[in-house]
């Protein structure tokens, strides 16, 4: 049996994005031992890739938005299944969490009075998003690891975690391997906060990084943890489509934020053809001058239909490629560069406010897009879905295990609005921390058995058994062929009859996994990397597939061809998946907490 090292915490934070870091900079500021656990690099976390800025109420550039507004806002955007009390406490916390990361040097976008400058985004009734041109998530890693890193957490990077150990009901440890030279880790925890982002390497087309294979979910389902709402993928509307090298990558919308339209091959404005029932005309004489959104607070602001919901502007997209009208490459094309007839001095704009989609497109596309328009179309993105937390302490149903960021479920509903990924960050990053030192403190000491670190130790080194089947086909080609199966039969437009093709097929590539062979040792083996992440990769992809199957109907960004509308039964259902006594995946509908009066008043109130 190989040697493992061991450390001790009192809490262990998994992920050092923009959550994790919030959560540890909140548990060692009360002088307990923290460890942080990233799978690669510091700084190198998913969340800087985000870029069109962080949603908050702050009130800068409209004084007439509010926590309320936000709330509503929220609601609307998640179809009314969301967690209302994660959405009240996002809502209400999230301007002074954006105040705290400019105390602590963040470099905010400054309106000419000196205050921080807010954006349009999609589903938001005002402009709401704190930006920092299109760069806000690497700036939001820099000052939480500028501030973070002298408060006394210790870090193991490139460090990949592949088992939760147990103490009775109770998280008490984490068992991993460092990725460099494969040398074994026991972490032991009184308390643990999950906060490894998303799924989208179970899809073909993302804008995921190679991190993202639904490890958290994963592990967390494993160690007894109920998962929730996992059909709920949001396809962002803009990824790059061209060169194929880059397909997926992200365009933010910030460009739309900014002004920019999207037209088919045929040079139409296609998003006036598919206007929901709350939008309306400005001015009926002229409605290519703008839209507005029809709320009782905001009846005036010029809304443009391609800063419509994600889910949404995705279809139409998709739409206008099934019809013939789609660009050369299977996409649409996004015009920024169109604002020259209205503005002088365009060309400066566009890379004051753009700067890395303009180096984006230039140097991986040959493209200038103060010129010309980009080749954009629907990337796997973000889930909604994920492990289950309590609203208030961001714990899931397994005791000292909490959860924050893309890895937990509740906030967003069915569909998350631009702007609210990173203030979700370090609003429940905040919370979650601080719950988990107090859960630590109030619970005493865990204690893990050697048969369980043996276990979860002979589990990692099975691919590196020579006597493995190596017929089965790789490790690559097994993430390969469930990425191209994924995205065509549980994509943006879902049926019943090619999900159940789905399963099935993740019935075989399961069977494939368990014999899959990684040859080599443990040092500077990604192979072996590869085939340890396959039971995350086919869990999650298994969950989102079974939820997507439960949920007969249309809402948000889960979108079925054989029931395309909303269906009544399903308005405050949750979909909870939870492992049962024989280890197979069950699957069940509960109704939401009905919520408190005074919130339903707010939502109608700013309808």
């Amino acid at each position: 049996m190989a040697e493992y090292e061991t450390f001790e915490f009192d809490v262990l934070i998994i992920g050092a994005g923009g959550a994790g870091l919030r959560a540890a900079i909140e548990a060692s500021s009360t002088g307990i031992k923290v460890g942080l656990v990233c799978k690669s690099l510091l700084g190198k976390a998913h969340t800087v890739m985000a870029e069109g800025g962080m949603a908050a109420a702050l009130a800068n550039v409209d004084e007439r938005d509010s926590w309320k507004t936000h709330f509503a806002d929220t609601m609307r955007g998640g179809y009314y299944i969301n967690n209302w009390r994660m959405a009240q406490l996002h809502a209400q916390q999230a301007a002074e969490r954006v105040r705290e990361l400019e105390a602590w040097g963040a470099v905010f976008d400054r309106t000419r009075d000196g205050k921080i400058m807010q954006r349009n985004f999609g589903g938001h009734a005002h402009p709401r998003l704190a930006h920092v041109g299109d760069r806000t998530g690497l700036e939001m890693i820099r000052t939480l690891q500028d501030h973070g890193i002298h408060q006394g957490i210790e870090v193991h990077m490139e460090c990949t975690v592949t088992s939760l150990l147990m103490d009775g009901d109770r998280v008490a440890g984490a068992f991993g391997y460092s990725r460099e030279l494969g040398k074994f880790k026991l972490f032991k925890a009184n308390a643990i906060v999950m906060a490894t982002g998303g799924i989208g390497r179970a899809y073909k087309i993302t804008s995921n990084s190679w991190e993202y294979t639904g490890d958290g979910q994963s592990l967390a389902y494993e160690a007894g943890a109920d998962l929730i709402d996992m059909e709920f993928v949001q396809f962002h509307p803009t990824g790059m489509v061209w060169p194929p090298s880059v397909r997926g990558i992200l365009v933010t919308e910030g460009v739309r934020g900014e002004g920019g339209i999207l037209k088919n091959s045929d040079g139409e404005r296609f998003m006036f053809g598919d206007i929901p029932e709350n939008y309306q005309s400005s001015t009926a004489d002229n409605p290519e001058e703008g839209w507005r959104y029809v709320t009782k607070t905001d009846r005036d602001a010029r809304r443009p239909p391609e800063l419509l919901t994600r889910d949404h502007v995705a279809r139409c997209i998709l739409k206008e490629v099934k019809a013939g009208r789609g660009s050369p490459h299977g996409g649409a094309f996004l015009d920024i560069a169109w604002i020259k007839e209205k503005l002088p001095n365009a060309e400066a704009h566009i890379k004051k406010k753009l700067p890395s989609m303009y180096h984006q497109f230039k140097e991986l596309a040959g493209i200038d897009i103060t010129t010309e328009p980009m080749e954009v179309g629907p990337t796997t993105h973000y889930v909604m879905g994920g492990i289950r937390v309590d609203g208030e302490t961001q714990m899931s149903t397994v005791p000292g295990l909490f959860a924050a960021g893309e890895c937990a479920a509740g906030l967003h509903g069915a569909n998350r609005l631009g702007g609210n990924s990173l203030s979700d960050l370090v609003v429940f990053g905040k919370i979650a921390g601080d719950s988990a030192v107090k859960f630590a403190q109030e619970n005493g000491r865990t204690s893990i058995s050697d048969e369980q670190v043996n276990a979860a130790m002979e589990k990692a080194l099975e691919p590196l058994d020579s006597s493995r089947a190596t017929d089965a086909g790789g490790a690559y080609q097994i993430q390969y062929d469930l990425q191209e199966m994924m995205q065509d039969n549980v994509g943006i437009i879902r049926q019943e009859d090619e999900m159940l093709e789905a399963l099935k097929g993740i019935e075989e590539l399961k069977k494939r996994a368990a014999t899959v062979a990684a040859p080599g040792n443990r040092q500077y083996n990604p192979g072996w990397h590869t085939a340890l992440d396959l039971k995350c990769l086919l869990l999650v992809a298994e969950a989102v597939t079974r939820s997507a199957i439960e949920r007969k109907e249309s809402r948000g960004a889960h979108t079925r061809e054989d029931y395309k509308g909303k269906e009544e039964k399903y308005d405050s259902v949750n979909t909870v998946l939870r492992k049962d006594e024989n280890g197979e995946m069950q699957v069940a509908l509960e109704t939401i907490p009905e919520m408190p009066q005074e919130l339903t008043q707010i939502i109608n109130d700013h309808k």
